[in-house]
């Protein structure tokens, strides 16, 4: 190498050694800058709120924009560091952010961990949010799912780590967390979930409570024990492998039996509507991702679909008990009920039991799952009946039928041979309803309940469906919005009960996007599948759903009571107006041999009829559709009944008069005999008297 290209080369690494040293001074500096800015941006930050915990509340507006629920359940009572059991601090540590002691407020590795476990899932399974991070969006926040409120999140975080302590974080996060049944706070938790104090708790009991925050309702003890069990056991399993409890601790609190407070504080005297809050909260979890606690903890205003006077009036009725059959031993008859506008699919009103319920219970009208008796034949029979050729008066043979090991009856236990679909859909006969079912192919009677939007198993594929038999069920909710296609010219739209959701600034959160509905049948179909329906008020078996002044379509609906004879165990009833959908569903949360309905479906059409009633009363009273030569059909279908009564009076008359000649024919009989007895008796007599005047003689 010559000397010329040595020192070019000498030059080019004092250059590269230059360049790399400015590039260090460049990032040291942008370092330095950054955590300049980091710590501005920190020291900016105000945690003042942490004093004063309570959140605003959360307002639900009605239909025409109007306040008409304040969900403020916020009664938070402090407790100090010391008066927590230190098995509680561990569990709420070990389960919700096992490296609390070890970050400042922000854990990278937590983050990371959930990042590579949420990839691998292909979903999110794990959040990576600290205790601090946590705290800071409960009491600062806006619930907006953003980068920037997440930043803004990590700089609260931050800001409270440095003027806190642990001990002071972890109290304030304790004191104001929610864990479900209204229990703001650990002071209240312990006392709802287990009537005792703070310092009481077991260590069973405290990792139950430490479970309920990931998702206070769906994992309360009172409503779901063995999912709450199953999570308290996990959280006793973290406390074992991160050394805060031994094995002989772990074992005794894995095998402590779930004893709750018998008798829970009644807290929907505390809010207006609480089915239908309970609905919005619902809503705004399964469909727009937040938390229960995001809603509960304030400060959003939620726009619904609620008709106030509509939900007041269904309350109303839930309330009058001369309306409700009565009630067998401890258990109070249970009913759920949902109004729907079938345009929209907007939930109206909606009631999801009765007697005293807790907020955020059982909500009957959309947690329920029960079959559907034969309120669901018009779906999976009677409308792909009607797509596939057959009309209202096409006739079907109502005989004795078997299918393998299925032998469906009539409720009358009687067969009522040639009967018109009309008439087998208005008298509720069964046995038509499965050989339609049969006939058509259980393909098309899956794929017309898939299109009204009823959930099905694979176990459901029998022809048990024709008559409601699956093997979860449906809810009033589901029920509502299928047939609200018959009278939205066959559109299903989904039932909803929230617009949109804003933050107190007014940013919006969530909002729903317009929806064009699913086509459950063509137009046409739907129109008359709404008459045959009419027929079922008029002259079938809903004549107790009837309406003064209005036209209603609807369809009973019963199940039987497995062992008890003439025993149900639930009663439907499901029909509309044009401008409003109802469901209705009575029957026991447990139904056993001690406790059944004695009823018909009569009992759950009555409170359908009140409820409507109840609920169109400001509501003009408008006419169905006509349908073409339905009128005929109807017609002739009261003739036949007329005829067939006629019929039942000449056999009842012939029976009668049978049973009067052998009556006649019988008393002739022992007339007779009665005679020839005397007769008898009479030679008998004179034969004796001859012996004696003979003996006399001699």
């Amino acid at each position: 190498m010559s000397k010329a290209e040595k020192t070019k080369q000498k030059r080019r690494r004092g250059l590269w050694k230059k360049g790399l040293l400015l590039l260090g001074l460049f990032l040291l500096l942008l370092g330095v800058s950054g955590w300049i800015g980091l710590r501005m941006l920190v020291s900016a930050q105000d945690v003042a709120l942490l004093d004063q915990p309570l959140p605003a509340p959360t307002i639900v507006f009605d239909e025409n924009e109007q306040e008409a629920i304040t969900i403020s359940l916020n009664e938070i009572e402090s407790i100090a560091f010391e008066e927590i059991p230190r098995h509680m601090i561990d569990a709420i540590v070990a389960v919700e952010d096992k490296r609390f002691y070890e970050h400042e407020g922000m854990d990278i590795w937590g983050i990371g961990r959930a990042l590579i476990q949420n990839v691998t899932a292909g979903q999110t399974v794990q959040g990576g949010s600290t205790i601090t991070q946590q705290l800071a969006k409960n009491v600062f926040l806006s619930h907006e799912r953003t980068l920037k409120r997440k930043w803004n999140e990590v700089l609260l975080a931050q800001k409270i780590e440095e003027q806190y302590n642990k001990n002071e974080i972890i109290t304030m996060y304790l004191n104001q967390v929610y864990f479900g049944e209204g229990a703001w706070g650990i002071k209240r938790a312990a006392e709802v979930y287990f009537g005792k104090s703070v310092g009481s708790l077991t260590v069973s009991e405290a990792a139950l409570l430490a479970g309920l925050v990931k998702a206070p309702s769906v994992l309360s003890p009172y409503k779901r024990p063995e999912q709450a069990v199953e999570r308290r056991n996990i959280v006793l399993l973290l406390l074992k492998n991160q050394g805060y409890i031994d094995q002989q601790t772990y074992d005794q609190a894995l095998n402590e039996a779930l004893s709750l407070r018998e008798s829970r504080p009644n807290r929907t005297d505390s809010i207006q509507y609480p089915y239908y809050t309970d609905q919005v909260i619902r809503e705004a979890i399964s469909l727009y991702g937040l938390t229960e606690n995001d809603v509960l903890h304030g400060g959003l205003r939620i726009f619904t679909t609620l008709h106030p006077g509509m939900q007041l009036a269904a309350e109303q009725v839930f309330q009058t008990e001369s309306l409700f059959p009565p009630s067998m031993g401890d258990q109070l008859i249970q009913a759920g009920a949902v109004l729907i506008d079938p345009k929209t699919g907007g939930i109206k009103a909606i009631v999801g039991g009765r007697g005293d319920q807790p907020f955020r219970g059982f909500n009957r009208a959309v947690q329920l799952r029960r079959q559907p008796g034969s309120t669901i034949k018009p779906i999976a029979s009677y409308t792909p009946a009607l797509e596939n050729g057959f009309r209202p008066d096409s006739r079907i043979l109502d005989e004795p039928v078997r299918f393998g090991s299925y032998e469906p009856r009539n409720v009358d236990n009687r067969f009522h041979g040639k009967v018109t679909l009309y008439e087998a859909l208005i008298q509720s006969y069964n046995i038509p309803a499965v050989k339609l079912l049969n006939e058509l192919g259980m393909d098309r009677g899956i794929d017309a309940l898939t299109r009204f939007g009823i959930p099905l198993e694979a176990e459901d594929r029998t022809l048990g469906l024709a008559l409601g038999g699956m093997k979860h069920g449906v809810s009033p909710q589901h029920m509502a919005e299928a047939y609200s296609a018959f009278i939205n010219e066959g559109n299903r739209m989904s039932s909803h009960a929230i617009m949109r959701i804003e933050s107190a600034d007014g940013t919006i959160i969530a909002e729903r996007k317009e929806e064009a509905g699913t086509r459950a049948v063509a137009p046409e179909v739907a129109g008359t599948m709404t008459a045959m329906l009419q027929g079922v008020v008029e002259h079938g078996s809903g004549k107790a759903a009837a309406l003064a002044g209005r036209e209603v379509a609807g369809k009973t609906g019963t199940t039987e009571m497995p062992g008890v004879a003439g025993g149900a165990r639930d009663n439907w009833f499901v029909g509309y107006t044009p401008q409003l959908v109802g469901a209705v569903w009575l029957g026991y949360d447990k139904p056993d041999s001690q406790h059944y309905l004695t009823t018909t479906s009569k009992a759950a059409a009555l409170v359908f009829k009140e409820l409507m009633n109840r609920a169109l009363q400001d509501q003009p009273a408008i006419p169905f559709p006509v349908v073409k030569g339905m009128n005929k059909i109807k017609q002739d279908s009261g003739k036949s009944e007329d005829e067939d009564k006629d019929h039942k009076d000449k056999k009842k008359d012939k029976e009668e008069r049978k049973k009067k000649k052998d009556r006649e024919k019988e008393e002739r009989k022992r007339k007779k005999q009665k005679e020839k007895e005397k007769e008898k008796k009479q030679r008998e007599h004179k034969k004796r008297d001859r012996k004696d005047r003979n003996k006399d003689d001699d």
